[in-house]
């Protein structure tokens, strides 16, 4: 069974990185024109929002994180290594950071109409001061998704003679991503002296969207901590039953000592 979840674990991750990596290049593309990452982002709208395409992929998601919760939760320790702290540091903010971005593209697409391109995107972020909090976006993601995908493959003679490579692209792809997003936010400065307004969708939808957004928070903080706090009970149970099962030998030792003391004694007595 363990077997079987960490191959669907791995499965739906792989799924996951591969967005985040057309996400990065895309963001990369930038640094050569906003039309070029606008195509790129066409294809990438293409493919994730088909239907096999979001099926993937919001399929891969709820099932990486519903293993995580099961991971959380039948956990017996936390004594874990700086890389796998780290790891575990990214996956758990990664939603934090996305359900931001998820709601104000994917969820106002769907329910409002607002159908996102770069130079949209990047006016929104400019308008209300978070371009930050874009750059810092995809980090966490992959940081948690080549961690893991490292701790797979590193027992493989092939990937420790390919790991500096490796390594080298997995800090070089965010690098150029940052700067195709920082190019993106000088274009659009450039050709727009004066921010333009958000769009009126959005604008007009804000409050319901925030609402979205603090729900989805809540929920997840919610779900995530109660699986935590769920299994540190069953551990307080699991060794609760453990000491006093082991407590159990120990008192039948004594009964049968006591026992054989009486039974030697009464023989005594009978002999004299």
């Amino acid at each position: 069974m363990q077997s079987v979840l960490r191959r669907l674990q791995l499965g739906s991750g792989i799924v996951l990185l591969t967005y985040l990596f057309l996400h990065l290049i895309n963001h990369a593309l930038a640094i050569w024109s906003l039309e070029l990452a606008g195509r790129g982002l066409l294809v990438a709208l293409w493919l994730w929002r088909s239907i096999p395409g979001t099926f993937v992929l919001y399929g891969a998601a709820s099932l990486h994180f519903s293993l995580a919760l099961h991971t959380i939760y039948a956990r017996r320790q936390w004594t874990l290594g700086p890389a796998e702290w780290i790891r575990l540091w990214a996956g758990l903010s990664l939603p934090l950071l996305l359900i931001r971005h998820a709601v104000t593209t994917r969820l106002a697409s769907t329910l409002y109409g607002f159908e996102p391109n770069y130079e949209r995107v990047v006016i929104t972020l400019l308008t209300s001061g978070t371009q930050g909090l874009q750059l810092a976006l995809l980090a966490p993601g992959w940081v948690h998704g080549c961690l893991g995908l490292w701790f797979r493959l590193r027992h493989h003679p092939l990937a420790q003679r390919v790991k500096p490579a490796l390594l080298t692209f997995a800090i070089l792809l965010p690098l150029l991503s940052a700067g195709g997003f920082i190019q993106m936010m000088r274009t659009v400065e450039t050709r727009n002296f004066i921010l333009p307004a958000p769009d009126p969708k959005l604008v007009a939808h804000q409050l319901a969207l925030d609402a979205w957004r603090h729900d989805l928070v809540v929920i997840y903080l919610v779900v995530t901590i109660s699986a935590f706090v769920a299994g540190q009970m069953r551990n307080g149970l699991e060794r609760r039953r453990q000491e006093k099962n082991r407590r159990i030998p120990d008192t039948s030792r004594q009964d049968t000592k006591s026992s054989n003391s009486r039974q030697v004694r009464k023989q005594d007595a009978e002999k004299f």
